[in-house]
């Protein structure tokens, strides 16, 4: 009879750790006070059009890992890799290497349109709706429906 061994992840290392392996909070935020504060060391180095498009994600083994807003400003800030290595290891980071990933911004939040006015038609529909109902709570919230219909003498949106 063979025994089953324990499955073993493929992803050892990788991956998302559980919360347990994670620490404290206090030691995650002092992680983040401490990569925000590489970030901003580091790409003050960089020319500004680039110190606007890339952002320093981590330190990982001894690459410093960056994103960037698209693969021109990651080829851009590949090219810098020298400088932006010698200014880590003049604060002190001890790195060999710079990866840059692309990851693009997230599509600009759309302003939802404003509503459009109810229908004359619609209005009248509501109206008779009301009309058939015999619960009178019913009727009043279709009549209140139809009250925000559009009238002729009503201004357009947008030009009040």
């Amino acid at each position: 009879m063979q025994r089953a061994t324990p499955a073993i992840s493929r992803r050892a290392g990788n991956g998302p750790k559980s919360l347990a392996d994670c620490g404290s909070f206090a030691t995650l935020a002092r992680k983040a006070d401490a990569l925000e504060a590489l970030d901003r060391a580091l790409r003050q180095t960089l020319p500004s059009p680039l110190r606007e498009q890339v952002r320093f994600a981590n330190l990982r083994n001894d690459r410093l890992v960056f994103l960037a807003s698209s693969p021109g400003w990651a080829s851009r800030l590949r090219l810098m890799q020298t400088q932006i290595l010698a200014a880590a290891h003049a604060i002190g980071t001890c790195a060999s290497s710079v990866t840059v990933k692309v990851v693009p911004p997230p599509p600009a939040a759309m302003t939802p349109d404003r509503s459009k006015p109810l229908s004359p038609a619609a209005a009248a529909h509501l109206r008779a709706a009301a009309a058939s109902f015999t619960d009178p709570e019913w009727r009043v919230l279709f009549l209140e429906l139809a009250s925000f219909a559009e009238t002729a003498d009503s201004p357009l949106p947008g030009t009040d």
